[in-house]
Parts: structure tokens; sequence; C-alpha cells
């Protein structure tokens, strides 16, 4: 587990809001889950990439995309190195107002099924010194471009975050709940985590379909797994929804969770609540 990741804070909860997918929710009132606010720090800190739309100064009123290279700070506020030659640049020192979008990696074969996020506020040009070392730690070879005097850093300071967590869930978040969250402790592992799953105990994961959550479902994927539990993508006949399960208990490490997977598919082998 990376020593980057910090301690998480006891667990906050939301309501579940209802998307225009088929199928039920993902989870009731009464089945907890990290906050809108901790899944997003948990995509932020773990992406590298996103999509940065800014004002065209060519095309007044018209938004300009840019596939942009971040590293997101302790507060979770996406850092540019970006040089004043770019589109973007030039679109930023007119009107600094811009949204960073991103993604989490396709899962389960549908990119509907991932979760995605948009962070809106200004971007503002910021000291190297503060944010050097930082970037660096994620884009090496960022180094090279250092000594161009047209390059600098731009931190996008964050007025508000919209996240969508796949079926079932989305939702604004506030700049100070985004602010004081945390990322989750299975952050640096949930990828291979879900990996796992799917490729080598796609069977497990249906029988713990079945058996804790009582669907008749044909396939069952696994999309998201946090500390309290995971989401599931299931297909029954031609119908796919989406469904979250939680842990027994609360985990902190990917052994943990291997763990408790373990537990859960012993349980439904044993016919056992």
């Amino acid at each position: 587990m990376s020593s980057a990741i910090p301690t998480p804070r006891p667990a906050s909860y939301h309501g579940i809001v209802p998307t225009q997918h088929a199928g039920p929710g993902p989870t009731s009132p009464d089945s907890p889950e990290p906050s809108l606010a901790e899944r997003a720090r948990t995509l932020v800190s773990l992406g590298r990439i996103g999509s940065l739309s800014t004002h065209s100064r060519k095309f007044p009123g018209f938004p300009f995309g840019s596939l942009m290279p971040y590293a997101a700070d302790w507060h979770g506020r996406p850092v540019f190195f970006i040089s004043t030659m770019a589109m973007h640049t030039q679109n930023l020192a007119q009107d600094p107002r811009a949204s960073l979008l991103i993604a989490q990696p396709e899962v389960a074969g549908d990119p509907l099924a991932a979760a995605r996020m948009s962070i809106v506020g200004s971007a503002i040009e910021v000291p190297s010194a503060e944010v050097r070392d930082l970037y660096l730690s994620r884009h090496e070879n960022a180094k090279f471009w250092q000594e161009y005097t047209d390059f600098a850093f731009y931190r996008l300071e964050v007025d508000g975050v919209y996240f969508i967590g796949g079926f079932g869930v989305m939702g604004w978040i506030s700049a100070e709940d985004y602010r004081a969250a945390r990322a989750d402790p299975l952050a640096e592992s949930s990828a291979g985590i879900i990996q796992h799953m799917n490729a080598d105990h796609a069977e497990s994961l249906l029988l713990i379909a079945r058996h804790h959550l009582g669907d008749d479902t044909d396939e069952a994927s696994m999309t998201a797994v946090d500390r309290l539990g995971f989401h599931l993508r299931l297909r029954s006949g031609d119908r796919i929804y989406g469904r979250r399960l939680n842990f027994p208990r609360e985990v902190t490490t990917s052994d943990d969770a291997r763990a408790v997977l373990i537990e859960m598919v012993r349980q439904a082998r044993s016919g056992k609540a």
C-alpha cells in the first residue's frame, strides 16, 4: 500500500440518486458506501490524464477540449505543466474558468459502468517550487521541459465537482466537502482486485450475487471496490443493471479484501446468510 494514500477519516455515507439506467439502484439506504466526495478524491488520486475544457478564443462561446496530464495535490486540486504556445494555455489567459474530466479505465466492457468526474474551477499559474516535485513524481518525463521558459505550472482551484459512479450514483460535490475528503485506503490496489476477480473468479462473483443479493442473474462482474464493499454489473437475459454489496466488515488492505471475499464465497456455497 502506497504511503502517499492518507489515513481515511471515519466512514461517511450518502444517499443513492437514481440514474436513467434500467434496473434498480445499486444499494438501499441501509447499505452504506463511501461518500461521493471520498469516491471523487479516490479517482482523482489514481488518475494521471484527463480532458481539459477551456473557453475558446477563436470560437467564442464554444468549449475547447485538450488531453491533459495532471497531478493531484493533497487537497485534490489538479496541477498542470503547460506551454504558453498551447491553445488551452492561451484560452486560460483570456478566461481562467475550466473543467477537467477524469474517467476510471473502462471496466466490464461497458464505459458507462465506470466512474468519472468533472472538476470545475479556475486554473491559475502557481510558483514552480510549490508543485514541481509533486508533478514530476507523477510525470517524470516532464523534467525535460523544465528548462523551457514557455512552460509553467497551473493549478485548478476547485469550485465544485460532479461525480458519476457508474450505475445508480451521481451528484454534485461542494468544494468544501471535496477538500475535506480523503482517498479510499484501497485506492492503489482496487484496479488489481477488480481485474483479478473478473479474470479469475467470475463464477465466484456470480455465486456471491445470486446468494447475497437473491438475484437470478446470468453474469456478474465487479466494476468498483472500496473499504466498505463493491459494485457489480449484472446481466439477466437482456437486462443489464448495477447493484452494490457491502463487506461484512470494513477492510483497509488488499489482503483484508481478499479474506472477506473468500468468506463471502464460502457463505454462498454453504447457503448461509
